[in-house]
């Protein structure tokens, strides 16, 4: 792809976010010329980029060395799955909060705190003794307020430096590090608590990445970024173009309080749809990120593949080649999806919802199957688990780029905030929880053993096939409105 032909004037932030719209002070034309590649902006995507492969490996080191972490505390699977949705809810509660601030401070101040914070609990989470687990549930979740703080805002500041086709396929590259740094997490903290002994030292690594981060950051992001308005955007995410002399009313470029862009974001039926789709795929991916590795455990042991874990370094080989799957699907399913999208946007202005429609209802019934063979064979369950997971990352780059051209430029930061405190509010908040609490109540009906430790995860596991079906429902609703909201957007 060749590089976009843009002009950056940055601009003095206030204390609102109509400050650019509404033609705050400027400073001194700094620009770069429309004839040369702006090397500046794929700098700050490397940049973004890099930071959001070490948020989620921090998201999922605990799900990496889960059994030991179980047995360290002497945890149930209730109490196991609290530590993910305490992580959760402290990072769906925040997100609105970095929202709001997002759209009215400067976003570079906010990304470097975020950044700063979340690494120093996870630095300091990894001297917790046995006896302190509240205090390690509380780091959890404390990390997650630091990494709400970039998820929220880091998209933005990427749909700002790029329009059209090319936005779309950077926040593809964006959100390619979502699967990445999640199978990465899963990785090096098994490798960690392999080569050290110690699954303690699965923390200490990504505060040095963080380091570096945050000095990239400081040193490459510009402190200003404008922010774009509808004037500012002439070409709509499938190319189309807008008139050279549409201009923004009064209305349109006035600040405007949170409940009014709340309430505007509530009548968008598409953003609504959307969300609630995201949130059936959030529903799974917590869950699967969560409880995959340990439960592939229990079909080995019930298999007789490996022995029970009597030792408190378990066997870590699930987590490293789940985290290899991860990996590779993740980044195999947001090019397809990316592509796709760009190809079938082309003959139906409704693709994108479809698309994710699809890839819903494929990875639901795939993600069955690799449940109901796991007992028996434990490589078809790999396999089909690839195939869910592939399915799922189709739609990560396409339902983000749904939101950026159904909402309007100046309400995407508290759109994005929205989407997130609603998808994990209902969606991977409870479900490693949920998952864990079902399991345990199975098998307090039954006679403890370790075959009923297996079934009890596997029947706790069905509710994610069907959460999945509805989620494609909510994509198929969308597709009925997508294309009102867009042009209402583009206004």
């Amino acid at each position: 792809h060749e590089d976009s032909d843009l002009l950056l004037q940055p601009l003095l932030e206030g204390q609102n976010y109509g400050a650019a719209a509404a033609g705050g002070t400027q400073c001194p034309s700094v620009s770069m010329s429309r004839n040369s590649p702006a090397k500046r902006d794929w700098l700050v995507v490397a940049v973004l980029c890099f930071g959001n492969l070490i948020n989620f490996i921090d998201w999922f080191i605990v799900p990496g060395i889960l059994l030991d972490i179980q047995k360290y505390f002497g945890l149930s699977d209730g109490r196991t799955g609290l530590l993910q949705t305490v992580f959760t809810l402290c990072y769906m509660l925040a997100a609105p909060i970095f929202g709001y601030l997002g759209d009215r401070y400067n976003r570079k101040i906010i990304l470097g705190a975020g950044i700063f914070f979340w690494s120093g609990v996870t630095l300091g989470s990894s001297f917790i003794t046995e006896s302190h687990y509240r205090i390690f549930v509380l780091s959890r979740g404390l990390v997650g307020i630091g990494s709400a703080s970039y998820s929220t805002i880091a998209p933005t500041i990427i749909a700002d430096l790029f329009e059209g086709g090319k936005r779309t396929t950077v926040l593809s590259i964006f959100y390619i590090f979502i699967p990445v740094g999640s199978g990465c997490g899963y990785m090096l903290a098994a490798g960690m608590a392999k080569s050290t002994g110690d699954w303690h030292w699965a923390f200490r690594v990504t505060p040095c990445m963080a380091a570096l981060a945050l000095l990239l950051l400081i040193l490459l992001v510009p402190h200003s970024i404008q922010r774009k308005t509808a004037a500012h955007r002439a070409l709509s995410i499938s190319g189309t173009i807008r008139s050279a002399d549409e201009k923004p009313d009064e209305h349109r470029t006035a600040k405007t309080t949170w409940c009014q862009d709340v309430g505007s974001l509530a009548k968008n039926c598409s953003f609504v749809c959307s969300t609630l789709g995201l949130t059936a795929m959030a529903f799974i991916t917590g869950a699967l990120g969560m409880w995959v590795p340990l439960f592939l455990y229990r079909a080995q042991v019930v298999q007789g593949i490996v022995p029970p874990c009597l030792q408190e370094s378990c066997n870590s080989s699930n987590s490293l080649i789940f985290g290899g799957i991860t990996i590779g699907t993740g980044i195999l399913g947001v090019i397809v999806g990316a592509e796709a999208a760009r190809r079938l946007r082309k003959i139906n202005s409704k693709a994108d919802p479809l698309i994710c429609a699809m890839s819903m209802f494929i990875s639901a019934l795939c993600l069955y199957i690799a449940l109901m063979v796991a007992q028996m064979n434990i490589l078809s369950t790999f396999i089909f688990i690839a195939f869910g997971e592939l399915f799922l990352s189709v739609n990560w780059a396409v339902v983000t780029d749904i939101l950026l051209y159904v909402v309007t430029p100046r309400r995407q930061s508290t759109a994005i905030a929205l989407q997130i405190l609603v998808s994990h509010l209902l969606g991977d908040a409870g479900s490693p929880y949920l998952i864990g609490v079902i399991s345990n109540a199975i098998q307090a009906k039954n006679i403890p053993s370790l075959q009923w430790s297996f079934w009890s995860m596997q029947y706790s596991f069905v509710i994610c096939a069907f959460v999945g079906v509805f989620g494609g429902g909510f994509f198929l609703l969308t597709s009925f409105y997508i294309e009102e909201d867009r042009k209402e957007a583009q206004r």
